[in-house]
């Protein structure tokens, strides 16, 4: 009968390691953690992962990152401009040019949101408003940027062009995703 005290030995050793169901080894915070996330670690900047998803053509998740960014953070001109981008990149002009002009209201040099509230203006047909808007940010770039010399170039030539004849098509514009959070409008006839 020396075998049924080895035989419970096994079982307690077998029982041991399914109670331990991580392993041997495993901490509270491991076990209750998804894999691949250390829950010590820090989250990474909403603003940051919403600049990723523009990037990746996904302008509604990447609102939501800025608005969790915005509670994090707080309101600031980066995180106004990135929602108002969002917004733009979604069609929602309405919005878009609320919270540009509010990031504006901040920092009214900064880039970013200047030439992104002269591409809602232009798309809301106010194209003498987003010629001063384009000017502004073009001096405010020192002209370094390509889409903000373009997107200048284009209003010039709309304002110019509705000013001599009113009863010509202007065609569409087509909004093209060019650099970091900046937007250039191409035009359809």
């Amino acid at each position: 009968m020396h075998t049924r005290p080895a035989s419970l030995l096994a079982l307690a050793c077998l029982l041991a390691a399914c109670g331990n169901a991580g392993g041997l080894g495993t901490t509270a915070a491991s076990r209750n953690a998804p894999y691949g996330v250390d829950a010590r670690g820090e989250a990474v900047d909403g603003l940051l992962v919403g600049h990723r998803l523009m990037a990746s053509g996904e302008p509604e998740l990447a609102l939501k990152a800025y608005l969790r960014a915005a509670s994090e953070r707080g309101i600031d001109v980066d995180v106004l401009s990135a929602i108002g981008s969002a917004n733009l990149a979604l069609g929602r002009l309405g919005q878009a040019e609320q919270m540009l002009r509010r990031a504006l209201d901040i920092d009214n040099a900064f880039v970013p949101a200047l030439n992104n509230l002269g591409v809602v203006l232009m798309e809301r047909g106010k194209l003498g408003e987003a010629r001063v808007v384009f000017q502004q940010a073009f001096a405010a770039d020192s002209g370094q940027s390509d889409s903000i010399r373009e997107n200048l170039r284009l209003a010039i030539a709309k304002t110019e062009q509705q000013g001599y004849d009113d009863t010509e098509e202007t065609g569409s514009f087509s909004l093209v995703r060019r650099e970091k959070g900046r937007y250039v409008l191409l035009t359809q006839l």
